[in-house]
């Protein structure tokens, strides 16, 4: 699966607390107040994705819950949203 730089699936991700989802028919209507970009998630199981991307290890294990022939689709789907700022890679919690 090609995914550009910018996004690596090894690494756990979760939604941008500047953004938005708004259900629709179709899946949902992303907006980052931030930096004003409106995404479309064009499937309610991607919504899912993105909403449980936190409970995950890595964006991979996330991603292994999808159903095989959509696994592609909902990573570059993923890298897309890591782009645009939708998402944002988790920090790890500091050690005391």
């Amino acid at each position: 699966m090609a995914m550009p730089a910018s996004f690596d699936a090894a690494r756990p991700y979760r939604l941008n607390p500047s953004v938005a989802l708004r259900p629709e028919p179709f899946g949902a209507l992303a907006y980052h107040f931030g930096n004003r970009r409106l995404s479309f998630l064009k499937a309610p199981e991607l919504v899912a994705l993105v909403r449980d991307l936190s409970r995950h290890g890595s964006a991979r294990e996330a991603l292994a819950e999808v159903p095989e022939r959509r696994r592609d689709a909902f990573g570059r789907a993923l890298a897309s949203l890591a782009a645009a700022d939708m998402i944002v890679p988790t920090e790890a919690e500091p050690q005391s």
